[in-house]
């Protein structure tokens, strides 16, 4: 005859087959914020476009990463690395302008991006000794700093600024390695931050007397403005999808709880996915209702509408690793290579500034 359990025993069932339990809806929540994960992205296999002729603006440059455009159609371009600031015409004409010396390269940090202000300040981006920080100079002069504090790491430091429509400057920041500070509002990690051209919190921001525009991104380096002023944004996904997001003041882009299109009220989801594969996005260019999108492992262009629908790809595997695109005053676009980045095969004239005439 069987003896009946023990009550102890009883109680050890009780515990393990509740262990159990809270373990599967756990897996099972998991799954509806990352079900994601089992959709294919919402660009594959995008047609070859026929992106005209081109030529090369500049060469031998040493992992160039900003660019922008002065009104006489010459450009100021960093170098991630050498930490300079080069001026470069559309003949080709190469001259340096600045080296922001207190920038520290390391891994993916070092001299990013670069905006240009109407009254002629120059702004950067950079990775410094203890953070990265956003200063301003005059050509020639020394960096102001005017943002400081922002988390550093070896990689995931977003870098990207751009001035908006709006007269603020808009900076990306990577969550640098500590993926739960991207839905920590009081973190600059893992934001798109808006301030003003002193590097104040700009009025109106969402969130009161916060820098923060909007958070939860993982390594966001691309910013760009439609036709109506909206604002899109490129993003490094870790292992299954690449974004680009229509940025909402406030909005909460999911990282590090979702990862591409959740389906998930608390997120919002972007308009446009790619494998990691195909895209690793870096700069956009914004033109009237299409966006350009700069691929580094994926060694591409994508051209695509805002809506994320029409996407074509151009440059596919010819020129390696590309980690910005913008569109210059003559209606070209000028594509920065990136393959001196540590990352890349360089050909004997790498890096190059290429001119697209689409």
């Amino acid at each position: 005859m069987a003896k009946p359990d023990r009550p102890g025993r009883s109680r050890t069932k009780l515990v393990v087959a509740g262990v159990a339990a809270v373990a599967l809806l756990a897996a099972l929540g998991a799954v509806a914020v990352w079900r994601g994960w089992f959709a294919d992205p919402s660009i594959d296999d995008a047609p070859r476009a026929d992106h005209g002729p081109v030529s090369t603006v500049a060469s031998d440059l040493e992992a160039p990463w900003g660019l922008a455009f002065r009104p006489d159609g010459s450009a100021l371009v960093t170098e991630r690395d050498s930490r300079r600031i080069v001026s470069v015409t559309p003949d080709g004409t190469v001259t340096e302008v600045a080296r922001v010396d207190e920038a520290v390269p390391r891994g993916e940090g070092g001299l990013l991006g670069i905006a240009l202000a109407a009254d002629g300040w120059i702004y950067v981006y950079y990775t410094a000794r203890d953070d990265n920080r956003i200063a301003r100079l005059r050509p020639g002069g020394e960096p102001e700093a005017i943002f400081t504090g922002i988390p550093k790491a070896n990689t995931h430091n977003g870098g990207r600024i751009a001035f908006g429509p709006d007269g603020m400057l808009y900076a990306t920041t990577g969550d640098a390695g500590d993926r739960g500070a991207a839905q920590d509002r009081d973190s600059l990690a893992g934001k798109i931050l808006r301030l003003t051209p002193d590097g104040q919190p700009a009025p109106g921001n969402p969130f009161g007397d916060s820098p923060v525009y909007s958070y939860g991104h993982r390594n966001p380096q691309g910013l760009g403005w439609d036709s109506a002023g909206t604002l899109f944004a490129a993003e490094f996904g870790q292992n299954t999808y690449d974004e680009l997001n229509r940025i909402e003041p406030g909005g909460n882009y999911g990282w590090p709880e979702a990862e591409g299109v959740s389906g998930d009220s608390r997120f919002v989801d972007p308009v446009a996915t790619w494998a990691t594969n195909d895209a690793s996005p870096s700069g956009i260019a914004v033109v009237g209702d299409e966006v350009w999108v700069a691929c580094l492992r994926g060694q591409r262009l994508y051209r695509l509408r805002t809506d994320g629908s029409g996407a074509q790809t151009l440059l596919q595997g010819e020129y390696g690793r590309l980690r910005h695109v913008a569109a210059a005053p003559d209606g070209s676009m000028w594509v920065l290579t990136s393959n001196r980045d540590g990352r890349g095969r360089p050909s004997d004239t790498d890096d190059r500034i290429l001119r697209l005439t689409p």
